[in-house]
């Protein structure tokens, strides 16, 4: 069980300093810098954000028959890899499986909630990627084609009736012709539209742009193969300043290179990092069912169809995303660090979130070491709302 947490101390990653944190309940109640610090190679941070996770550690959250205990589980092992909060993520499907899933994880969250569990903080709202999705292949990815459908504002409620209202994030194609309509409607509900699985072209996306949306769901993926070297909708998502992208950084969804070149496009204060994780995640190498899908975990952390090379979301942990971002981009920590903290929540409106390591904040606080020639990132203790979920080589 977790236990309240005690001061912490760490390095700050944006400093020379060493900082203590206090906690009361669920804030930060005290950051103060050290004087005499003691000798410590422990950095302290927000604790992670992930944006998009479908799945984690064996449990499908598409799944409207996962068990309560089977998604706290997951996320018990989600605070392994730092991160404290998260959007579980309902792909395309009917919209039974689709309001069914997201009345299963509500009522999760629930219980989470009467027992009194940190695994109720860790659920921050929910991200539905689809229906409304191009029907192309490429563009359209591993969401089943069957299922792709137009926009519909009434969906849209029934969905959120079935999620306790804490559908945050929805991710949508322009290229519908009522797109710019949907997006308007659930921007003023305070939900946040992202574009993604996208054939739309320049005035498409400009006109969901000019509606509200304000995010793109990991960039450069779910594309055609072959695309106008100067005119296409990746380049149209990087060229408009007000849109933030995500982006899967495994090495195998999207190369070193454009990662680069889009953070260095876009600024660090508007990248995101996800993992897009699946069911697989930190699970062994091998075949599994994925609601109606059957996909491989192979042996280079590649999640794919069943037979087949498509991709099908990710084994991605988020301190290994960390990690891989410094690498393929030569950023710093500290700029990563905000990839994974402070900018989602930003652009998700994740509450309490918003200004890092502050007095009156949520208590969620990884302390982990670092080592820069290896580019390994080891987490040591998590804290999510002001109670220690884990810590290396100690049973919680």
């Amino acid at each position: 069980m977790s236990a309240p947490a005690k001061p912490v101390i760490g390095k700050s990653i944006s400093s020379q300093s060493v900082l203590l944190l206090e906690f009361t309940g669920s804030a930060i109640s005290a950051v103060d810098e050290l004087v005499r610090p003691p000798d410590t190679d422990v950095f302290i941070a927000p604790g992670f954000i992930d944006l998009q996770v479908n799945g984690f550690a064996g449990v499908d959250y598409n799944d409207p028959q996962s068990a309560s205990e089977a998604i706290a589980g997951s996320l018990r092992r989600m605070f392994s890899t730092g991160v404290t909060r998260c959007l579980p993520t309902i792909i395309t499907g009917s919209e039974a499986r689709i309001t069914g899933a997201l009345r299963n994880l509500a009522s999760a969250k629930r219980e989470f909630e009467r027992n009194d569990l940190p695994e109720a903080h860790a659920i921050s709202g929910y991200h539905v990627e689809g229906p409304y999705l191009s029907p192309e292949d490429g563009p359209r990815g591993a969401h089943p084609l069957e299922h792709i459908r137009p926009p519909d504002v009434e969906e849209f409620h029934r969905w959120q009736e079935a999620a306790n209202g804490e559908v945050k994030l929805i991710t949508i194609s322009p290229e519908w012709d009522g797109a710019p309509a949907y997006i308007s409607q659930i921007v003023r509900a305070g939900v946040v539209a992202s574009v993604g699985h996208t054939k739309a072209n320049t005035e498409q996306i400009s006109a969901a742009i000019d509606a509200g949306a304000t995010m793109s769901t990991h960039l450069g993926n779910a594309a055609h193969a072959t695309l106008h070297k100067t005119q296409n909708y990746i380049w149209d998502q990087l060229a408009d300043e007000r849109l933030s992208p995500s982006f899967i950084v495994d090495g195998i969804h999207i190369p070193a290179h454009f990662f680069s070149a889009c953070v260095r496009a876009k600024g660090i204060e508007h990248c995101v990092l996800v993992t897009d994780a699946v069911m697989p995640a930190m699970c062994e190498p091998g075949a599994y069912r994925m609601g109606q899908v059957d996909v491989e975990l192979r042996s280079d952390g590649s999640v794919v169809l069943l037979g087949g090379t498509r991709l099908a979301g990710s084994a991605l942990r988020m301190d290994h995303a960390i990690a891989n971002a410094i690498r393929f981009a030569r950023i710093s920590l500290r700029d990563a660090i905000s990839m994974a903290t402070i900018n989602p929540a930003r652009i998700a409106r994740v509450a309490g979130r918003l200004r890092g390591l502050n007095t009156g904040e949520k208590a969620d606080v990884v302390l982990f070491e670092w080592d820069p020639q290896l580019f390994v990132l080891s987490v040591k203790e998590t804290i999510v709302a002001g109670r220690s979920v884990y810590r290396a080589n100690h049973q919680q």
